[in-house]
């Protein structure tokens, strides 16, 4: 490509165009702090919704990401994960399964093609999967938020 202008191989034509199209998305939203703002608006959004549903993050306000927010599982003996997920991914979303840490715990994203409507939209989604499954009670265990309490400290 530096000694003669052209690709060695096949040039990924889609892609190209795909990356040009992003870059010129992104200019026009305003850059990196307008984009920012966004995805830091769908995490209030979210996390706001989900406490008022009965749930709570992994970490506290302060730790908390633009890109993606940990939620502990609820204690409720109601819930299971896998239903949770399907039941949610039926609705139109798609949460991550795995966990990073030792705790029961879901992770929601919070970038993408997405604004305040959407997350409103996940939180909706997550209240009506909680009562399709009989979980009358979203909070963690009390040790999971000692547990949080500690590392907080």
């Amino acid at each position: 490509m530096n000694r003669s202008g052209q690709w060695r191989f096949t040039p990924p034509t889609h892609v190209i165009a795909a990356f040009l199209e992003a870059l010129k998305l992104h200019r026009c939203e305003g850059g990196v702090a307008a984009r920012g703002a966004r995805y830091a608006e769908n995490r209030d959004v979210l996390v706001d919704g989900m406490r008022a549903l009965g749930f709570e993050t992994l970490l506290d306000d302060r730790w908390l990401s633009p890109i993606i927010v940990t939620f502990f599982n609820p204690d409720d003996r109601a819930f299971d994960f896998s239903k949770f997920y399907d039941l949610m991914k039926l609705k139109g979303f798609i949460i991550y399964p795995g966990k990073l840490t030792m705790a029961d715990s879901f992770r929601i994203g919070c970038i993408g093609h997405l604004d305040q409507n959407v997350m409103q939209k996940v939180v909706k989604a997550a209240g009506e999967t909680l009562k399709e499954m009989g979980v009358a009670n979203a909070a963690p265990s009390k040790s999971a938020l000692v547990e949080r309490a500690k590392l907080a400290a």
